[in-house]
């Protein structure tokens, strides 16, 4: 076990540095986006599901791995680039280089990222209601194995406060301008309780380091909570003793609607859902088909189901587990048009309106033809 001596002297971490960060270069999207793979919504991208049919196992490739941007993808310079850990809540601000963050203790999880808004166009396609925001289907959402340091582990190697309360980390993306407004970087808080629980910072994505689109050289993963928590090119991570806030929980991220009180709910974890290694309107030939697709939830997912009739549900048959599940399920499909659905763990048919459509968790209903 390495010893906080150790790591503060013997791997050269520096107390905070009063430096602004220098502003990166930046490219939309860096890449490739083939539209086989991928449907482009300005700065992002969204993963076709039937460009993951056949890719075997249970990761997503990250040539495959859906991009949601706030801006652009900045490019980093790791040799100059620092974590910044200060604030209230610590009693000893680190500023550690990327090799120092390589050479402590790693660990790592298999995990979903996916965006709040994951399938918001149902909310006007199935249940006639308006919402704001990029009409996803459901490929804003991917699986993948997260290697790096515990932030639990950082956050006690900088002198942890028991009074601390709140985690701001920050991106190091371009400053954000919406309306005229300058919101600034993207940050959004986490409680320590969540920080200390499975939430890491990474530096390597299925095996090998981060690419730029994806965080590099490195990002938080939150399991189970929404993609926005999970904050990429992470710069720094301010600890409070006091709440922390950001225009991500203030302003964005909030369940808004009729339902909801005045002020919303907070958005943290996700919600179940599945999905068919299809695209909506394929066209498949008549006779026996195996049907494939994916289902994930939070904490886990217990049972998929799949109707092919509108009216009778059979259960799917899982394939392998991870962060996500693979299933499959066989079908014997006569020409006509059809309507498939997959229902993970007793999804509804209907959910509430929120005016910014995230955390969509009906069952889709998935149109198909056969020839």
């Amino acid at each position: 076990m390495i010893s906080r001596r150790g790591v503060l002297l013997g791997a050269g971490l520096a107390l905070l540095s009063s430096r602004a960060v220098a502003a990166p270069s930046v490219a939309s999207i860096v890449k490739p986006l083939p539209a086989s793979d991928f449907i482009v919504h300005g700065t992002n991208a969204e993963t076709r599901w039937e460009a993951l049919r056949g890719t075997g196992g249970s990761l997503t490739p990250v040539s495959k791995f859906f991009v949601r941007n706030h801006t652009s993808t900045p490019l980093l310079d790791a040799s100059t680039w620092r974590l910044q850990i200060h604030g209230s809540g610590v009693t000893r601000p680190l500023s550690l280089s990327l090799d120092v963050l390589r050479s402590l203790p790693s660990c790592s999880v298999e995990a979903v990222i996916e965006c709040a808004g994951n399938g918001r166009s149902f909310f006007a396609s199935q249940q006639g209601q308006s919402v704001s925001g990029t009409p996803w289907q459901l490929g804003v959402v991917g699986n993948a194995r997260w290697r790096g340091v515990s932030l639990g582990l950082l956050l006690r190697l900088a002198g942890l406060r028991s009074s601390a309360v709140d985690v701001l980390p920050v991106g190091l993306d371009a400053e954000y301008m919406t309306g005229g407004v300058n919101l600034g970087r993207v940050r959004r808080p986490l409680p320590v309780a969540k920080a200390l629980d499975d939430v890491l910072v990474a530096y390597e994505m299925n095996g090998a380091p981060l690419p730029v689109d994806h965080g590099f050289p490195a990002r938080l993963v939150v399991p189970g909570w929404v993609g926005i928590a999970s904050i990429k090119w992470l710069g720094s991570l301010e600890v409070s003793t006091s709440a922390l806030h950001s225009p991500w929980d203030t302003q964005y991220y909030r369940l808004l609607g009729p339902t909801y009180p005045a002020e919303g709910t907070l958005v943290t974890s996700q919600v179940a859902k599945g999905a068919f290694e299809l695209g909506f309107g394929a066209t498949l030939p008549a006779g026996r088909q195996v049907l494939t697709g994916r289902a994930w939830a939070p904490g886990g997912v217990r049972r998929v189901e799949v109707s092919t009739d509108g009216r009778s549900w059979r259960r799917a048959t899982p394939v392998t587990r991870g962060g996500w599940t693979r299933w499959q399920i066989p079908w014997r499909a006569t020409p006509g048009s059809h309507v498939l659905r997959v229902r993970v763990d007793g999804q509804p048919d209907e959910v509430p309106h929120n005016t910014q459509g995230y955390l969509f968790g009906a069952v889709v209903k998935h149109p198909v033809s056969v020839v």
